[in-house]
């Protein structure tokens, strides 16, 4: 996850760019922690689809076949 710093700064810069816009410095600044928020939460994402179980209302385990093989592939249950 990201620090609590870098996300106020893309805040900061955001608000910037909607203000009086931002210098080439900050937009490139802008572009590098987006993509790594993005990679961030993508990497986030990813993890809790792959540790997941869905189970119905009767119990059943009805987890699609395409996780239970990442998760037997990674022995998670």
């Amino acid at each position: 996850m990201l620090s609590k710093d870098k996300i106020a700064r893309i805040n900061e810069l955001s608000k910037k760019s909607k203000g009086k816009g931002l210098t080439n410095e900050e937009a490139k600044e802008q572009s590098r922690l987006r993509r790594e928020y993005l990679e961030s939460f993508r990497s986030s994402m990813k993890n809790t689809i792959e540790t997941v179980r869905v189970i119905d209302p009767e119990g059943n385990d009805v987890t699609p076949q395409k996780v239970r093989n990442i998760q037997a592939n990674k022995r998670l249950h």
